[in-house]
């Protein structure tokens, strides 16, 4: 990390592990009981001083890069972001969700659901694609809308992004114990600890904390070591894949895609929405942009080449299921398995959950990578205690960070079957996917020190109209599928808010390098589609999300308010922490420091 000449040789010396009470809370605002009470005293202010400030680009790739003592290395190329891109997105949703919609909701046209949710994450990719390029650190969409919307609007992505990172972590290392015993032709539940602890609670997962704690260890040692790995599994499971299309259409009838709409158009979004999460994970591969080497052009290839090659795979391998096997005799739960031992394909039921098992490897692999870089980001700001945003000098990877998140997630994978916890998961990936294009829409459409107040009053109201009508068109759709009379209502009102963006207000920004095509029409259908999907989860989804959300506001007004207003108006101590740190003996002799990569 370059920085003056003093201050580097300090950072050279100094010992990345740090366990002293100034390490995790460096701000003013916590060094005595004191202190802490006049900051409390000060709540009112300060809050309002974050739910109006905004970063900017030079902050997130200057300042707050900077507080990681040391760079992360650019060793990624737009091979390895592909790559990524498979290992992070192609998991065992397709071989679960591909038979469980098409039997119960779409039919033959669980085609056509991919189509849709594949669309819809497209338009997420774009606005992903944009940012990552103009941004280019480690923190993703949090980064993205701390510049955009504000302190207020990021910490609600922060906490959701690292409840996410947790509980989809926990998901899917406990899913990868219940494939390893299919594929030794086991019962899910058997390689599970059975206890007499509460319902969900009872099946312990060691094989699942041993998963988690293999591919974060990884992720730790080596960036580019991940990726040679990662490309290797990847491989194999395209095997796999390539396989089940091939031998599924060498066995296809084309009488079992009759009749094609079963369930009408209803049934094809209802499974839209649900298949849309075999999409997800792509936005690891934007917390990446910090580690490659040439962002404007890698991150394009990296990202939208893999999620357009991902979405044909998926549409072919749920067109081969239809055509094996009538959707009426589909296995909700074994679907491939069942459809080649359907076909005289016994054994193949081995090669599909060996196949899941590699991608759900690939899956925690690369989640461990971008997850603990959004954790990075979130702490560079201290939201969250900053010693979490630490790189370490030798491997150039964020250990904290990525213990943190593997700690918390192998705790639940351990003890909870998390049934209850999933569709939480769901709405808070929908929730900042619908952040994202709106955050897009003002940094085009509006640049402090440029816009009018006019201006930015017209933004507002149109960006009102359009979540206002998208929700409209969600809870209508809910309400009544088979009507008619709220479109005519709520589509109107849509395009009345996008056509003001569109024709009422010049574009105050242009991108330098990538854009996303058709501003504000395609981050403005992005929102809509989101919502949409969100809209279809169910009031119970609602309800958790909301109560999770209000022990997130509770955290920041006790917590993380005080931490971000304190640095960002210089009272973070740091000259204290270093002087804490030579106390509590946390500098070793340059000798010892070893050679900085």
């Amino acid at each position: 990390m370059q920085g003056g000449g003093g201050e580097d040789k300090k950072l050279q010396s100094r010992s990345y592990w740090r366990w002293s009470r100034e390490a995790f809370f460096p701000e003013e605002s916590f060094q005595s009981w004191a202190a802490y009470r006049s900051a409390l005293g000060q709540t009112h202010h300060r809050l309002k001083d974050r739910l109006l400030s905004r970063s900017d680009d030079a902050t997130e790739l200057g300042n707050l890069r900077r507080r990681s003592e040391h760079d992360m290395k650019r060793c990624l190329s737009w091979w390895d972001l592909t790559w990524f891109g498979f290992g992070s997105v192609i998991g065992a949703g397709i071989f679960v969700l591909t038979g469980q919609e098409a039997h119960n909701h779409a039919g033959p046209a669980i085609v056509l659901s991919y189509v849709a949710s594949g669309f819809s994450a497209m338009l997420s990719v774009f606005c992903y694609t944009e940012f990552a390029v103009e941004i280019p650190v480690a923190g993703g969409s949090f980064a993205y809308l701390r510049v955009e919307l504000g302190d207020f609007a990021a910490f609600i992505a922060a906490a959701n992004l690292i409840l996410e990172s947790i509980i989809g972590t926990a998901a899917v290392a406990r899913a990868w114990t219940s494939y390893l015993a299919t594929l030794l032709n086991r019962t899910p539940n058997s390689l599970r600890i059975h206890t007499n602890l509460a319902k969900d609670f009872n099946l312990l997962d060691p094989i699942a904390v041993v998963v988690l704690v293999a591919t974060s260890t990884i992720a730790m040692l080596s960036t580019k070591k991940t990726s040679y790995f990662n490309w290797i599994a990847s491989v194999v499971h395209s095997v796999v894949i390539v396989f089940v299309i091939v031998a599924g259409f060498m066995h296809a009838d084309t009488k079992n895609l009759t009749p094609f709409l079963p369930y009408g158009a209803q049934g094809v979004f209802q499974a839209a929405a649900i298949v849309y999460f075999a999409y997800g994970g792509f936005d690891n591969i934007a917390t990446m942009a910090e580690e490659t080497r040439n962002p404007s052009r890698d991150i394009p290839l990296g990202l939208l080449g893999s999620m357009s090659i991902i979405t044909v795979i998926y549409c072919l391998m749920a067109l081969s299921l239809s055509m094996m096997q009538s959707y009426t005799d589909i296995d909700p739960n074994a679907a491939y398995s069942f459809a080649f031992k359907h076909v005289g394909m016994k054994w193949a039921q081995y090669l599909v959950a060996l196949g899941a098992l590699k991608g759900m490897t690939t899956v925690l692999l690369v989640g461990a990578l971008g997850q603990a870089r959004y954790t990075t980001h979130i702490a560079r700001s201290h939201i969250i205690p900053p010693v979490f945003a630490l790189v370490h000098p030798k491997t150039g990877t964020p250990i904290y960070a990525t213990l943190l998140i593997t700690i918390c997630s192998s705790c639940i994978a351990l003890f909870s079957s998390l049934d209850i916890l999933a569709s939480l998961l769901s709405i808070s990936t929908l929730f900042i996917f619908m952040m994202l294009p709106t955050a897009l829409l003002v940094r085009r459409y509006y640049a402090r020190g440029v816009s009018t107040p006019q201006h930015l009053l017209k933004l507002v109201i149109f960006l009102l109209l359009i979540i206002a009508a998208s929700m409209g068109i969600s809870a209508y759709w809910g309400l009544r599928p088979h009507g008619w009379m709220g479109y005519v209502i709520t589509v109107p009102i849509w395009l009345a808010g996008t056509s003001g963006i569109a024709f009422l207000l010049p574009q105050q920004r242009t991108p330098k390098v990538w854009g996303v095509p058709l501003v504000p029409w395609l981050p403005s259908l992005s929102i809509a589609t989101n919502l949409f999907l969100m809209g279809s989860l169910g009031a119970d989804s609602f309800i958790r999300f909301g109560v999770c959300t209000g022990i997130m506001i509770i955290y920041y007004v006790f917590f993380g308010v005080h931490a971000t207003y304190d640095m960002a108006h210089g009272r973070g101590n740091e000259e204290l922490d270093f002087a804490e740190a030579e106390k509590h003996g946390d500098f070793k002799s340059e000798a010892a420091a070893g050679p900085q990569e």
